[in-house]
């Protein structure tokens, strides 16, 4: 499969944006001021933000609110909150909850490549803070590991950076003993890929060839699980099991924007080209490539819809299913071919 890259395109971020932070929910363009924020979608604007290249103004500007409402999330022990109300309250009290994982990932990713020096430095900062916790859920600490291995790119020898990847490597799950069904989970459920991306990760930081064998075993294996006639084919907001048949609805924007983070992942350490072709997939799959035909996504503002039905588009646009389509489509240029 060849393709040009689709531009990233920030422009419904930034309106679903205001002074301080991005709003989590749209009635279809319109930002649903009352559902307030949350540190999940922080976590995200801070990974798109900072790995753009040639970060403009604009981008340094939600670099920036996401820094400072992540700083706000934490407390001392490193546990995060996750909802904030429109008024600027918190709503919860600090967990390590999965948003305490993305919160990790996002500062890792910042502090490992923004080419801004301050959002390096802060960012690296409130990571050691947020790397003191330890969580029991497996995606959350999934997240955690990627961010703590974005940050060893770019300071190998970062000690709690390292101590947070060796606990994940010493309490990461087994592979599953069904031969039929090589998920270590019951069932898929959500952010799927990032488990498989984390092993990949932390093999490569931990010089752990075998750990990261096994991620690219189990990617390997989502990758076919979830591509049917050449189109992928995503885990449904429902869950997906061994005996549950395709295609399933309703298919969510950020399991194909995991797929392609985990696959990017994948690429830098196994030349095979399935990585890149499911890359350009994952791409296609907004641009209507699906198995309902839909396009996911505006081109003009950026905007993703909110998921893929059997007979149509949840046309709503919040912060979630946006930066899946950029991070999305970032991962497709960095791995795009040019037409012959």
């Amino acid at each position: 499969m060849t393709a040009t890259a689709p531009n990233p395109v920030f422009a419904h971020l930034l309106r679903m944006t205001d002074h301080r932070a991005t709003y989590e929910h749209a009635l279809l363009t319109e930002p649903r001021r009352e559902h307030g924020y949350c540190t999940d979608d922080m976590a995200r604007v801070l990974v798109v933000a900072t790995r753009e290249p040639e970060t403009p103004r604009e981008l340094n500007g939600l670099a920036g609110k996401a820094l400072t409402f992540l700083n706000d999330a934490q407390s001392y022990n490193g546990a995060c909150r996750n909802r904030m109300d429109k008024t600027g309250h918190w709503t919860d009290q600090p967990t390590t909850d999965d948003h305490w994982g993305r919160c990790i990932w996002g500062l890792g990713t910042a502090a490992a490549h923004s080419d801004v020096s301050l959002v390096r430095r802060l960012a690296t900062i409130q990571f050691e803070r947020a790397a003191k916790a330890r969580s029991p859920w497996p995606r959350a600490m999934a997240f955690a590991a990627v961010g703590a291995a974005e940050l060893v790119t770019a300071e190998p020898e970062h000690p709690a950076a390292l101590r947070l990847l060796a606990d994940y490597a010493a309490n990461v799950s087994s592979r599953n003993s069904d031969p039929d069904w090589a998920w270590p989970e019951a069932r898929l459920t959500y952010a799927n890929a990032v488990l498989a991306e984390a092993m990949i990760a932390t093999g490569v930081a931990l010089d752990d060839p075998a750990l990261s064998r096994r991620g690219l075993e189990l990617l390997e294996w989502l990758l076919d699980y979830e591509t049917a006639d050449g189109q992928l084919s995503p885990t449904p907001v429902g869950g997906r099991g061994p005996h549950d048949g395709q295609p399933a609805f309703d298919q969510q924007p950020i399991e194909v924007a995991t797929l392609a983070d985990a696959c990017a992942r994948a690429a830098t350490v196994d030349p095979r080209p399935l990585w890149p072709e499911a890359i350009r997939s994952a791409g296609a799959w907004f641009q209507g490539d699906n198995r309902a035909g839909q396009v996911m996504w505006d081109p003009e503002t950026g905007g993703g819809f909110d998921g893929l039905l059997a007979d149509g588009v949840n046309l709503n646009q919040g912060a979630e299913s946006t930066l899946a389509v950029i991070s999305t489509f970032q991962q497709v240029r960095r791995f795009s071919t040019v037409p012959q």
